[in-house]
């Protein structure tokens, strides 16, 4: 599936979701709730699992992006914590974004690489830990987190356990680009 389809599908089933749990506690919108939640929530899986099989990091974090700037979009006002932690992920993978891009030109990586240090608990597997190191560490610890909380149902788990498949997915593809860039 071509990214902007991923994305504008994401955009929806996240749409489907919010509908769904607001449903879900509003009187009388129950049923109608549980179907939006769980469209929502199924097609959101079958997405990132589909961003997953791509191994292409690219996609797998403007996935995750668009996610995230879903669920701010959608997050109470006066729920400061979860805004600033969604937000901090955002820039996150906005900062990674940029890596991915100077990881292409084998020479400027070559430069880059050199600001990094060289210490082991500053490098993966030999490469700098850089922006997309650092996005997928921090994110699957939230995400982690998240997955810890009582009351999570099943389905919803499942999402964000795909979700933290993703972020190791992303981190070999992009170990294997910084390789590339490096040799």
């Amino acid at each position: 599936m071509e990214l902007a389809g991923i994305l504008n599908k994401l955009t929806r089933f996240s749409n489907n979701i919010d509908i769904g749990r607001k449903g879900l506690a509003t009187n009388g919108e129950e049923h109608r709730g549980r179907i939006y939640y769980e469209r929502g929530i199924a097609g959101s899986l079958k997405l990132f699992q589909q961003a997953q099989s791509t191994s292409n990091p690219q996609i797998i974090i403007l996935s995750e992006l668009v996610f995230l700037q879903q669920e701010l979009q959608f997050c109470h006002e006066n729920d400061t914590k979860t805004k600033n932690s969604l937000t901090q992920a955002i820039q996150s993978f906005e900062d990674s974004l940029r890596c991915l891009k100077i990881v292409e030109n084998k020479k400027a990586y070559q430069f880059a690489e050199a600001t990094h240090l060289t210490d082991s608990k500053y490098r993966i597997q030999g490469f700098p830990k850089d922006a997309v190191h650092l996005a997928c560490v921090s994110h699957r610890i939230r995400l982690q987190n998240v997955l810890r909380a009582p009351g999570i149902n099943m389905i919803e788990k499942a999402v964000l356990e795909q979700r933290v498949a993703n972020l190791a997915t992303v981190q070999a593809a992009y170990t294997e680009k910084q390789r590339k860039a490096l040799t």
